[in-house]
């Protein structure tokens, strides 16, 4: 039982990963490392393996962009943004995360 609720619950976070990414995007430019450690914080698990090939769809569909910034500590950054299809996006979002959180607060109560 226990790894199936685990399973679950993977799969729920990785279904609303994309949001998140843009949400966490929409307090400012990120590089990929920045964004891994505020989902952990989040207890959003998420590896660099699972991360990456989301940027670079989201970048694929437009939703972001990104720069190349120099670090003072190792080799230059890449820095995402949202672009204005992504902020756009992340409005439709928002609205279709409020609609489903009512929803399955609806269904609770019954």
């Amino acid at each position: 039982m226990e790894q199936n609720t685990e399973n679950i619950k993977s799969q729920m976070r990785k279904g609303v990963l994309e949001y998140c990414i843009l949400t966490l995007l929409r307090n400012g430019d990120a590089y990929a490392s920045s964004l891994i450690e505020k989902l952990k914080e989040a207890k959003m698990i998420v590896v660099e393996g699972t991360l990456y090939p989301l940027l670079t769809r989201q970048k694929n569909q437009g939703l972001l962009s990104y720069r190349w910034e120099e670090s003072t500590q190792g080799p230059p950054r890449k820095y995402y943004s949202l672009t204005e299809k992504g902020k756009e996006t992340l409005v439709e979002m928002d609205n279709a995360w409020k609609e489903v959180v009512e929803s399955i607060e609806y269904i609770k109560n019954k």
